[in-house]
This record gives structure tokens, sequence and C-alpha cells, in this order.
């Protein structure tokens, strides 16, 4: 389980119990099928008509991302360079083809095969870099795809309060509150789930997505960087030592809060 998401979703509880249990008479008061209906099969539909089937149900299986710690396998990719340098190195090809076949990065397996293939420098960096574009492109779709829905769930929480308003108006006239009530109800609560699904599911699923396309595109850059670095034919300590400054963690790139200030002399 991913941590951060078990203490959002941990914080989420805290506050959906608070306002269950502590600002109003009856929680119950707070539970409106009717209403969570018109929201959830609003954006839904919504959804659906703006993107194709395929993509849509693609996505689906990306929300299981934000609950599992995703690992990235930085340091791994990092030897496995660092380790098929020192063998192109020293020109031993043969050992260098038995390598990939232990590699699990297709990124990484892809530019060195081409290395091996004698492909110009130039035509393997454009064709890496168009992988790393069309992951970029198809990753941020996915994402854009709950910030959709995240600005759908608000607007039919909105509907939802226009149906319970106009269906009050209609027997405003008779005053029976039993029947007002509930009717207020779905206008007031729809409103509450369009605006709780919105920043408490698809909201934070798309920004966890976005996080999680950031952090690969990193990693494929480093792996670009190394294929680049044995088409130079670079020394394997100068490629270990480069790619180890991918991962490395700095607060501040531009100025370090650690390091004493030289004091004037007056």
């Amino acid at each position: 389980m991913n941590p951060s998401t078990l203490i959002g979703m941990f914080a989420s509880l805290v506050l959906l119990v608070s306002v269950l249990f502590f600002t109003a008479e009856s929680p119950e008061s707070f539970l409106n099928l009717p209403g969570l209906a018109i929201v959830i099969t609003g954006t839904l539909a919504a959804t659906f008509i703006s993107y194709p089937l395929r993509e849509v149900l693609r996505v689906v299986r990306l929300v299981g991302v934000v609950f599992r710690r995703e690992n990235t396998y930085v340091r791994d990719d990092i030897k496995e360079l660092v380790d098929m340098s020192r063998l192109w190195f020293k020109g031993d090809v043969r050992a260098v083809e038995e390598a990939l076949e232990y590699t699990r990065n297709p990124f990484l397996r892809s530019g060195i095969q081409l290395v091996i293939a004698n492909t110009k420098e130039d035509e393997i960096f454009d064709m890496l870099r168009w992988r790393i574009a069309r992951l970029k492109a198809r990753e941020h779709a996915e994402a854009q795809i709950f910030r959709t829905m995240a600005t759908y769930a608000p607007a039919f929480g909105m509907i939802g309060t226009l149906v319970g308003l106009v269906n009050m108006l209609e027997v405003m006239d008779a005053g029976d509150l039993e029947i007002i009530g509930p009717r207020m109800a779905v206008a007031l609560l729809t409103t509450f789930y369009g605006i709780l699904l919105s920043n408490l599911i698809f909201k934070p699923i798309a920004v966890k997505l976005e996080r999680r396309t950031e952090e690969r595109l990193i990693t494929m850059n480093m792996v670009l960087e190394g294929i680049s670095l044995i088409t130079k034919r670079r020394l394997p300590s100068f490629i270990e030592e480069t790619l180890n400054s991918f991962i490395e963690n700095y607060h501040d790139e531009i100025r370090d809060p650690n390091v004493k200030t030289r004091k004037n002399k007056g």
C-alpha cells in the first residue's frame, strides 16, 4: 500500500466521521441515494461521451496505481547500463547481447539494441525521444480523464440541486415538511457529493498519475543519457557517476542553506 495514499484515506475518513457525527443530529441525514446517483451517473455518462470507450476502460486499472507502492528500479537500470557499458567498452558484443536477455526495462533494451546495430547516434536519439514523447502524451491523457471527471462531478451536483429545488417548489404550497424535507435534502446533498468526489477522489488520482509520469520520464531520460554516453564510448566510471547524479536528492539546486556565509571584515 502506498503510504501517502493510506494517510490521505485515513484523513478523509476522519473528515467524514467528523461531519457525520459531530455536525448533525443524525448521520443518516447525509445519506441520500437519489442525490448520489445523480452525481455518479451523470459524471460517468459525461465521461463516456467525452472519451472513447477504450480510453475510459484503460484508466480503470490505473486506479490501483494510487493504492500500491510503485518501484521505479532506477538503481537496477543504472547497474545494468554501467555493466553493459563495460562490456561494450571492451568490445564484447556477444556478452552485451546476452545481458540484454535479462534486461526488464524495454526502453533500455531497445536503446542498447540500436547501439549494437551500429545505428547512427542521431537516429537513436530521435527514436528514443519519440518513445518518451509518446509515453508522456498517453499518460497525460489518462490523468486528464480524472481531471475531467473532477470537473463534471460538481456540475452534476448543481444539476441535482436544481432538480431538488424544482421538486421542492412544486410542493411548497402544501406546507408538509415530510414532503419538503427529502426534496430539500436532494437539493443540498448533491452539491455536497459532487464537491466531495471531485476533491477527494478524482483530483487526487489525477495528481498521483501526473507525479508517476514525471518520475517515469526522469528515469527514461536518465537511460537516454546513459545510452548517449555509451555511443560516445565514455569510460564506464564516468557513465556511472553521471547516472548517479540523476537520483541524488538536492533540496535546492540554486542555494545550499547548510553552507556557512563568509563574514565581512570591517
